[in-house]
């Protein structure tokens, strides 16, 4: 894909924008509110946020890989990659079986209890936020760090989408693996949409799977 897309003042404004929601997010959270509906709230104020700012002061939606003539080329290109990026997925969870590992405790997500909450569950984590953080990291942060080769593109985007999962200092391996795939599919196929497909995909599996006991 084509390097210096995202220029250096659209990134320091897209990153104080999320640092600022996700402060107030913060804030809103110790109160009464459910913390799914704000965090649903905060990735649907940032995706809207940054699009406003690449349309403003950026290169426009192409510079995120949103070119409105692309979307749909998107969407199939990202089917068929999930697809694939299933195939393999299934395959491994038969070998991990054969040596005795239990695969889905790899990629288990806890779930609320109730069936309305487990809707906004699904809802939220699996379109709304996989949306947000695409645009975010592969769209500014990838768009940005191209400029710098592909390599290190990818490192840098991978490793801070790894530490923005971090959870008491455990690395998530599925964040690893997936924040390498969005950035290659990202990176060859110079739609957004297909590592947003992918990851909306992808994280539906993962809370349908989290069902079984």
């Amino acid at each position: 894909m084509e390097a210096n897309k995202i220029k250096i003042k659209t990134l320091f404004i897209s990153i104080a924008t999320i640092a600022f929601i996700e402060v107030a997010r913060f804030v809103v959270s110790r109160s009464y509110f459910n913390p799914m509906v704000n965090l649903g709230v905060a990735r649907v104020l940032e995706t809207g946020l940054i699009i406003t700012i690449v349309l403003v002061w950026g290169k426009g939606l192409s510079s995120i890989g949103l070119a409105p003539p692309t979307m749909s080329r998107g969407l199939k290109k990202g089917l068929i990659w999930s697809a694939g990026f299933g195939l393999v997925t299934f395959f491994g969870f038969i070998a991990l079986s054969l040596v005795d590992i239990n695969p889905l405790t790899l990629i288990h997500t806890p779930l609320p209890g109730k069936g309305n909450e487990i809707v906004l569950f699904f809802l939220i984590g699996g379109l709304v936020a996989p949306i947000a953080e695409e645009v975010f990291f592969r769209g500014i942060l990838y768009g940005f760090f191209r400029r710098w080769g592909v390599l290190l593109a990818l490192i840098l985007t991978t490793a801070i989408f790894v530490l923005a999962h971090l959870v008491f200092f455990r690395i998530p391996v599925t964040q690893m693996v997936g924040g390498i795939i969005f950035a290659l599919a990202y990176e060859i196929e110079g739609s957004l949409m297909v590592p947003i497909t992918i990851h909306v995909l992808g994280n539906m599996a993962i809370f349908t799977l989290s069902l079984i006991p």
